[in-house]
């Protein structure tokens, strides 16, 4: 890991405007070193990077956790439909300056996050509107500025600015039917990413420990590592099970999560697992998911 972001041409109100977007360093957190190594690479190197991955992988937290050690402000915009150009450029607004209404261009988040120090993940990317990712089309390239049509001005980025992304497929759109509401993006704009880094489940090892240490409480239990080896072991059959075309749901580490912290809850392993994954998957599919329980938990 890289020194630390020095932030020390800012102070006041700027310093605190941007000390509020740094990440909390979460000391549990897993860091897959080959995701890691990409994400560095945005940062030291100006590369564009994207994340690409199934849900509950740690993709955007990835991004955020190695901020969070940089001490590295990050901007996180999660797109959805409604997300417009004007939200991400800026827009007319009426202002009162000196008891006088006048009509003023408020900057949008991008040209606020261009001229300072300050990393921008696009979560979710693939759920983007195709015309409203183009406004970032220039800023991928390498030296890539940003036209800021409303004011006739161009924008220079900051010397740290930088850019990151994450997304549930690969800008092909989605033939699972998991990912409603993502896109088929533009080529040539996926082509301008310098890097696509891959995110999968973790080893059952690591995922055990990852989990524990995400679950306040959970550790304490008498059987603390056999309980979450055993749910781990029913996550990869669940996962084998998706893979295989048997069920349509999958269970990503933030549903085991979920599972462990009903455990502690409800107490009762069954219930947990009812409420936390089972009531979410299709009652066709039940017998399957019950033999899988039944693998596991003899029950």
């Amino acid at each position: 890991m890289t020194d630390q972001l020095d932030l020390s041409e800012y102070d006041g109100e700027a310093l605190v405007a941007l000390t509020a977007h740094i990440p909390v360093v979460d000391p549990n957190y897993h860091l897959v070193p080959e995701v890691e190594q990409a994400v560095m690479a945005g940062f030291e190197l100006n590369r564009r990077v994207l994340v690409q991955g199934m849900h509950g992988t740690g993709k955007s937290t990835h991004v955020e956790q190695v901020a969070a050690r940089l001490g590295w402000p990050l901007l996180r915009i999660n797109l959805d439909g409604h997300l417009t150009r004007m939200d991400l450029v800026g827009r007319d607004a009426i202002v009162v300056n000196d008891g006088h209404t006048t009509t003023q261009f408020v900057e949008g988040l991008l040209p606020w996050a261009l001229q300072r120090p300050v990393a921008v993940l696009f979560d979710e990317y693939d759920a983007g509107r195709p015309d409203v990712m183009f406004v970032i089309q220039r800023l991928l390239e390498r030296n890539g500025k940003f036209t800021l049509l409303d004011e006739n001005r161009v924008i220079t980025p900051h010397p740290k600015f930088r850019i990151f992304a994450t997304a549930n497929t690969v800008g092909l759109g989605d033939g699972t039917g998991m990912y409603r509401g993502t896109q088929v993006l533009n080529q040539a704009q996926v082509d301008r990413w310098n890097i696509v880094a891959r995110l999968d489940y973790l080893d059952p090892d690591i995922e055990e420990r990852v989990v524990i240490g995400q679950v306040e409480g959970f550790a304490e239990r008498p059987n603390a590592e056999t309980e979450m080896k055993q749910m781990v072991a029913l996550a990869g059959l669940i996962r084998d099970g998706f893979a295989a075309g048997d069920l349509s749901t999958v269970m990503s580490p933030r549903t085991i999560i979920s599972w462990a912290e009903n455990l502690i809850t409800f107490g009762d392993t069954r219930t947990a697992f009812r409420l936390s994954f089972e009531n979410k998957c299709d009652p066709a599919e039940l017998a399957i998911l019950h033999e899988y329980y039944q693998r596991v938990y003899g029950v």
